[in-house]
């Protein structure tokens, strides 16, 4: 996807030279003169055409943010991180270019619409606030975070100031680095309404003092922490009054006691059982009688529109027969993983589980029906941990999962496997797992990359209909 984004944006284009006037466009970056280059400057341009070509090869990453009830609020979307390790020179062009990729390719995935109140995040660089691709984004839903570079092309104080002003006039959202670990944007503080900062780099015997100097000079930001890995890490940011949550603290699992699945995981338990057994429908019908609140649903998604089915479904063996057995069982499992909702990070898990299976089923096409339900299910599960709050051992033995799913999971073997390692890659955006886990999958990272942003608009529409 972004090989042929790179080429449309930039058809036989020639690495572009260095100029002293200010990028406004990557278009308006002029020629020089002729003038024979000095061996310093043919060096730069020599790291440059590298980092150019680096770009094709990048994927699109992205990130959950949490708020303070960690529910979902919106995710940080980059290109993959490797690639800037290309970038020798810190080149105000060059990162221009990767913002500008980066927002034609989200734009292609058409994923705006799907956002609801969610927020997209943004980082670009300081120069980039007066870019025309900018309006390509819909801007009740856009924080756009500043990067500096440090260079003669860096905007004024004044410009600066005026492009966040005429952005937040049109309802973006802007967002600073950490002032006091950056101060060149410090200026901005009364006019932005984001301060983003590193974990690692906040002070944490003076976090809160920080803080509270931050919200003293400008009550109305919203602060985000990033790299929170742990759920101790977003207790402490929590407690000194960050607002915003991003890390691999949302999935982290943590030492959970075993205990009794409450009565209505228990029967969601038994009719998986019943299924994995092939049971007879009477003994499912059996089991479903015995909680009205899962007949009552299984009824009600029988009978919805999308089913289109020509009469109502009043009987429960109808519903079990007319639905059939793999997906009764596909249902029975999204209903258990959704059935902790009220769970802090729960939500949030869910859909990280959801995202992951539909991902993993997306890059497995060309497999049989019954091992793709297999792999999505490998994929839902694979989070049922943190899903429920249990022992991962204990939840999939109270499932009664196979056994090849039950070896991907837990022990990284067998035919799901390396289906499962992709999806964990592309979830920690570490280019060389991602690549090398491609390898296995035999399929290309850039192709990983536009399934795993597929899966996440399957998975916003699915919530979308779930909660109409």
């Amino acid at each position: 996807m972004l090989s042929s984004l790179f080429h449309r944006l930039f058809p036989h284009s020639p690495p572009p030279e260095e100029s002293d006037e200010h990028p406004g466009t990557l278009a308006s970056c002029p020629a020089s003169s002729g003038a024979q280059a000095r061996p310093s400057t043919l060096q730069q341009e020599a790291s440059l055409t590298s980092s150019i070509e680096n770009i094709e090869g990048s994927i699109i990453c992205r990130e959950a943010i949490l708020n303070r009830q960690q529910k979902i609020i919106g995710y940080q979307f980059l290109l993959q991180k490797a690639a800037y390790a290309h970038i020798h020179i810190n080149n105000r062009r060059v990162l221009h270019l990767y913002a500008e990729v980066l927002l034609q390719a989200l734009v292609q995935t058409n994923i705006f619409p799907l956002l609801g109140q969610r927020s997209i995040f943004i980082e670009i660089p300081d120069s980039f606030l007066a870019h025309p691709c900018l309006a390509q984004l819909p801007a009740a839903n856009t924080f756009l975070i500043l990067k500096p570079v440090q260079d003669s092309n860096s905007p004024s104080q004044d410009e600066l100031l005026a492009n966040t002003r005429a952005l937040r006039k049109l309802g973006y959202r802007i967002g600073i680095p950490y002032p006091l670990a950056l101060p060149a944007y410090f200026h901005l503080l009364p006019e932005i309404d984001l301060v983003s900062a590193q974990a690692s780099k906040v002070n944490i015997d003076k976090g809160e003092k920080l803080f509270d100097f931050i919200f003293n000079k400008a009550p109305q930001i919203s602060i985000l922490v990033n790299g929170l890995s742990s759920i101790e890490d977003f207790n402490y940011f929590h407690k000194i009054g960050a607002t915003l949550f991003q890390g691999s603290f949302i999935t982290h699992r943590e030492s959970w006691q075993r205990a009794e699945l409450s009565p209505n995981l228990t029967h969601l338990a038994m009719l998986l059982k019943k299924l994995r057994w092939d049971a007879e429908t009477r003994e499912i019908v059996s089991v479903l009688k015995q909680d009205a609140l899962i007949t009552l649903r299984l009824l009600r998604y029988i009978n919805s529109a999308a089913n289109g089915l020509p009469e109502h479904v009043t009987s429960i063996e109808h519903a079990v027969t007319l639905l059939g057995r793999a997906p009764l069982r596909r249902w029975l499992m999204l209903l258990l993983c959704g059935s902790s909702r009220s769970q802090p990070r729960a939500a949030a898990v869910l859909e990280a589980a959801l995202t992951r299976a539909r991902f993993m089923e997306l890059i497995s096409i060309s497999r049989s029906e019954p091992e793709r339900e297999a792999i999505f299910l490998t994929g839902l599960l694979s989070l049922i941990d943190v899903i429920l709050q249990q022992p991962i051992e204990h939840a999939l033995q109270a499932l009664s999962i196979d056994d090849d799913i039950r070896d991907a999971i837990l022990h990284g073997q067998g035919i799901y496997a390396a289906t499962l390692a992709l999806a964990r890659a592309c979830e920690s955006m570490n280019m060389n797992r991602i690549v090398s886990a491609a390898k296995v999958c035999n399929i290309h990272p850039e192709q990983a990359s536009a399934c795993y942003m597929d899966a996440l608009s399957w998975t916003l529409t699915l919530q979308q209909e779930i909660s109409d």
